[in-house]
């Protein structure tokens, strides 16, 4: 696996024209999914057949340079800062919204009686 990642690595950057060190590579992130089935049929007894499925998985492999690491975590240090002040409006206007559904409940079942 690890072989054909760093293949992989050099044949992309001569391809787009990147200089790319491979003894500076790192595994970024590592993903298995689920991936297609396969259903298939195996012989049983007295004539009969059983179903069953072949099971394959999706790998993906993200490797990345130790040098961009850096850069990175230079970008990500400037971004949360917006990012957590969206999320406060949102949370407070779902909160908003519990109390009002809330207080509506209550009027309905005295109405009914």
């Amino acid at each position: 696996m690890q072989r054909s990642v760093v293949e992989d690595a050099t044949y992309v950057s001569q391809e787009q024209g990147l200089d790319v060190d491979v003894d500076n590579l790192y595994v970024r992130t590592a993903v298995a999914n689920e991936g297609p089935r396969m259903k298939r049929i195996r012989p049983a007894p007295m004539g009969r057949a059983f179903r069953y499925q072949r099971r394959l998985a999706h790998i993906i492999v993200t490797v990345a340079e130790k040098k961009q690491l850096t850069a990175i975590s230079a970008a990500a240090d400037s971004t949360p800062a917006p990012a957590a002040k969206k999320t406060t409006k949102k949370a407070a206007a779902r909160k908003a919204a519990v109390k009002k559904t809330a207080a509506k409940k209550p009027a309905a079942k005295k109405a009914a009686k």
